[in-house]
């Protein structure tokens, strides 16, 4: 009898709860990213005190080889993700990524290290978007993944605020507690819920087959850049406007904190805020540029808006100023949006996955070298805090200046002027990106052999999480005299939005 209830216990686990489906996927990211979002007071703070000297360039060194190892292990995770399951990867995926919470009030310098070694494994989003594509067909796909992107920032947009509220009345490690008590729930879920998404026959197929290392070569993308003069233009202008972006990402609420003097609870409205402000910018804003402006014209609008709020952040010295180009920035968020139809305009249909395969390198790489390159470049001009306290004890008491803004430096932010300079390369690059008009067209043939269909959800998978982005609204390809499959938008079609 214990034998059997043992089995039976076993094989639920195996089987989660109900059939494969998004939501499944959508609570995964949302615990994830929601106890990491708890953490972005507490961790400025374990930061700052850990490193007091030079605080800028070790984040950027942290978080630099952090992006590298999530860029170098996505494709490898990815197809053997393919072998093995979408649901161990995701436990291990996970875990590992949120393993580094409990020690940052036990031991900072390992809970340090653990974020830059946990990047190996930092790819939940690679192993989401290979279950999503196994759960939905081609029509649903683009809703699918539309409703985990909106849950991922609807994470980002609540977490912070809670967790500068829990801390400025309880003290960090309450915070701690819980933001690990919900990556646990996480991993729970996982275990208990999750059911595996890859049927069982592609599994026991495909299970000992060796995996190839083209399979896993991160480079493998980006070494077919060059064979097309227009998707070649498209990833100069991803590069050189994703990379000071990453390294934004990286050391902006940090720069906010403590040369800025944002108090914990401005520093979470103004994410909040900012958030909000970029959902609408990349629901409501992005459709109607897409239908009035065109996709290229759409593109360099949100590069044009980047280098505006780069250049703010730049010479920017007082909190107004950051919240005016927070504003800037949250329209500068169309721009990626843009850039992928632009990108399902450029290829052929057939090449659809490997040419997003190309831009996602792009961007991983870049996730590695924007951080590190911001923190170098922080640490060249002297951004240091030298001249602030550092914050202690269990309960946040925002530190005052001790200095007056005018005397600051002339430029309080030289990374966020560099990055506005490699922007404006990117938008005269942009600017000779020819923009098809119909999907008819076939000019732009890509030379790239060997590769599965996009559209299947096995090419889906072995991109190890590429998101396939069908034309968005308000593109050209979506005019009634040029339909074709290749167009069809189920965000415009799916009774649930």
């Amino acid at each position: 009898m214990t034998h059997v209830c043992v089995v039976s216990l076993s094989f639920q686990l195996q089987q989660g709860i109900g059939r494969p489906s998004v939501y499944h996927a959508v609570v995964v990211i949302f615990l994830e990213f929601f106890s990491w979002g708890l953490l972005t007071t507490p961790m400025l703070t374990v930061l700052h005190e850990t490193f007091p000297q030079h605080t800028f360039l070790m984040n950027g060194l942290i978080q630099g080889v952090k992006g590298l190892l999530s860029f170098m292990s996505a494709p490898l995770i990815g197809a053997l993700s393919d072998v093995w399951g979408r649901r161990s990867f995701l436990l291990v995926t996970v875990f590992f990524t949120c393993a580094p919470i409990p020690l940052m009030r036990l031991s900072p310098w390992w809970y340090f290290a653990m974020i830059s070694m946990s990047g190996a494994f930092s790819v939940t989003f690679s192993v989401i978007f290979a279950y999503v594509a196994d759960v939905t067909d081609e029509r649903e796909r683009s809703t699918a993944y539309g409703l985990v992107s909106a849950t991922f920032a609807a994470s980002l947009v609540t977490s912070p605020a809670i967790g500068a509220y829990l801390s400025a009345w309880y003290g960090d490690n309450l915070v701690v507690l819980v933001a690990t008590l919900i990556a646990l729930a996480d991993i729970c879920f996982i275990l208990l819920a999750v059911p595996e998404s890859l049927p069982d026959k592609m599994r026991l197929s495909s299970w000992g087959t060796p995996i190839s290392w083209e399979q896993a070569d991160p480079f493998a993308s980006l070494r077919k850049v060059g064979q097309d003069s227009t998707v070649l233009l498209i990833c100069i202008t991803v590069f050189l406007s994703y990379l000071p972006e990453a390294g934004q990402y990286s050391s902006f609420f940090l720069y906010l904190r403590q040369v800025i003097n944002f108090s914990s609870t401005t520093l979470a409205v103004f994410i909040g805020v900012v958030g909000i402000l970029s959902i609408v910018a990349q629901t409501l804003f992005l459709t109607l540029l897409m239908r009035t402006l065109g996709t290229k014209n759409t593109v360099l609008l949100g590069l044009g808006f980047q280098i505006l709020q780069l250049a703010w952040y730049g010479f920017g010295s007082e909190p107004w100023m950051m919240w005016a180009a927070g504003a800037v920035a949250a329209m500068s968020s169309i721009t990626f949006p843009a850039v992928s139809a632009l990108v399902s305009q450029s290829a052929d249909p057939d090449k659809q996955g490997v040419v997003q395969g190309m831009i996602t390198g792009i961007r991983g790489l870049c996730n590695g070298l924007g951080p590190a390159l911001y923190g170098f470049i922080f640490f060249l001009f002297n951004v240091e805090f030298n001249s602030m306290d550092p914050i202690q004890g269990d309960y946040n008491i925002d530190p005052l200046p001790l200095h007056s803004p005018t005397e600051r430096a002339l430029i309080p932010g030289p990374p966020f002027l560099l990055g506005a300079c490699t922007v404006v390369i990117a938008f005269l690059v942009a600017l000779f990106i020819p923009e098809k008009t119909s999907c008819s067209s076939s000019s732009s043939q890509l030379s790239l052999n060997d590769k599965p269909h996009p559209d299947s959800k096995e090419s889906m998978s072995s991109l190890a999480g590429v998101h396939i982005n069908t034309p968005l609204p308000g593109s050209d390809e979506e005019s009634p005299p040029a339909a074709c499959d290749a167009d069809f938008e189920p965000l415009l079609h799916d009774s649930i939005v």
